[in-house]
């Protein structure tokens, strides 16, 4: 195994005896640092103490889309933590736009998730921070468009689902996506890793989501992350050790580690 970095994971939602356990494990499993998504502002509290508390706990702040928007009084706190923060975030995210949640409720409006996130991705650009974005299918080209409205090029699109002509387009723009353990049995995404270049992945875990196939009951574990990179080898026919070092620099380097 060579080194990794797991490019999303909700670390804060792990139980503390399973974060405990979770970092226990990292060295033996050649994992070097966790980019840890926050869920909401509370969540960004919890992720900056991790990071406090343990250097490989690298903390994203956002507000994660699918869940009702914040107040404005809140939207103005969220913005106000992101900027005292610029030290310790790697990242503005975990945002984006509803779409599992309008499947359930079609009345949901986009239009202020939409603004929200226009704002994150106003502040990403002017403090010079990459953004994470939760944004599949039909969502895709509206978050491209914002993104290119406002010439954010560090843009990573975790577990990305969405059509041929989206993921040309965010090819060309250079956005990365990120590849989880459904890799190994979802052939929609073993499509998508055949489509994109190498040297635009990134590879996570999005835990403590679970996952199905070879990882059915089973604690969603950074350590995944090694069946995910030969998967991408095999499917890309690329010799494995060079799949670990071009994965693990993308990740270095678009994350300013």
């Amino acid at each position: 195994m060579k080194t990794i970095i797991d490019a999303h994971i909700h670390f804060d939602m792990y139980k503390e005896e399973e974060r405990e356990g979770l970092l226990a494990d990292l060295e033996k499993n050649d994992v070097e640092s966790l980019i840890a998504v926050s869920y909401s502002l509370s969540s960004c509290k919890r992720n900056l103490e991790l990071h406090q508390k343990d250097y490989r706990i690298k903390p994203a702040y956002g507000h994660h889309p699918e869940q009702a928007l914040p107040s404005k009084e809140e939207q103005l706190e969220l913005e106000k933590f992101l900027l005292y923060e610029l030290g310790s975030m790697v990242a503005i995210g975990e945002v984006g736009l509803p779409y599992y949640m309008q499947q359930t409720n079609p009345s949901i409006s986009l239009d202020p998730y939409i603004q929200f996130l226009e704002r994150m991705i106003v502040i990403a650009s002017q403090i010079r921070k990459p953004i994470i974005l939760h944004a599949v299918y039909e969502h895709a080209p509206i978050v491209c468009e914002l993104l290119e409205k406002h010439n954010v090029q560090k843009a990573h699109f975790h577990w990305f689902k969405g059509d041929l002509k989206t993921v040309e387009r965010m090819i060309e723009n250079g956005y990365y996506v990120s590849f989880t353990p459904d890799s190994l049995y979802e052939t929609e995404i073993q499509s998508l890793i055949q489509k994109y270049p190498l040297d635009q992945m990134m590879v996570e875990t999005d835990g403590p989501w679970a996952f199905e196939g070879p990882f059915q009951n089973q604690r969603t574990h950074p350590k995944m992350i090694h069946h995910v990179i030969q998967q991408i080898a095999q499917l890309k026919q690329v010799p494995l050790h060079d799949v670990y070092q071009q994965i693990y620099q993308n990740t270095k380097l678009f994350y300013s580690l």
